[in-house]
C-alpha cells in the first residue's frame, strides 16, 4: 500500500491510501479526487485523467508510453511531467508520490 497526494489547481493535498496494483486513477475515482474525471475509465482512450507528477517523482514513474503520448496531446495544458494517471501503477516504491490536476481536463 502506498500513500498518493493529489495536489488540485488551487494548491488544496489530498492524501490517501492506495492499495499496490491499482492505478492512480482507480484511487482517485474511488476516493472522490476532484480534477480526475476518467471518462474512458482507464483504457488510455481520453485525457480526462491527467495529472502533473511531481520532479521528485518523475525518474520512479517513468516515462509514458507511444500510446499514452498520442492521448496526451488532447490534453490540456500538457508539459514534460504530465501523465495520464490510469497508466501509473501504485507499487511500494510510490509511497509519497505527489501528483497534481490540472485547472481542467480536455
Amino acid at each position: 500500500m502506498a500513500k498518493i497526494h493529489f495536489v488540485d489547481h488551487s494548491g488544496e493535498t489530498r492524501t490517501i491510501d492506495v492499495e499496490n496494483g491499482a492505478t492512480v486513477m482507480e484511487a482517485a475515482i474511488r476516493n472522490s479526487i476532484p480534477g480526475i474525471e476518467a471518462e474512458c475509465g482507464g483504457a488510455c482512450a481520453c485525457a480526462t485523467c491527467h495529472v502533473y507528477v511531481d520532479e521528485a517523482w518523475r525518474e520512479k514513474v517513468g516515462p509514458p508510453s507511444p500510446m499514452e503520448e498520442d492521448m496526451l496531446d488532447f490534453g490540456f495544458d500538457v508539459r514534460p511531467n504530465s501523465r495520464l494517471s490510469c497508466q501509473i501503477k501504485v507499487s511500494d516504491e510510490l509511497d509519497g508520490l505527489t501528483v497534481s490536476t490540472p485547472e481542467r481536463q480536455a
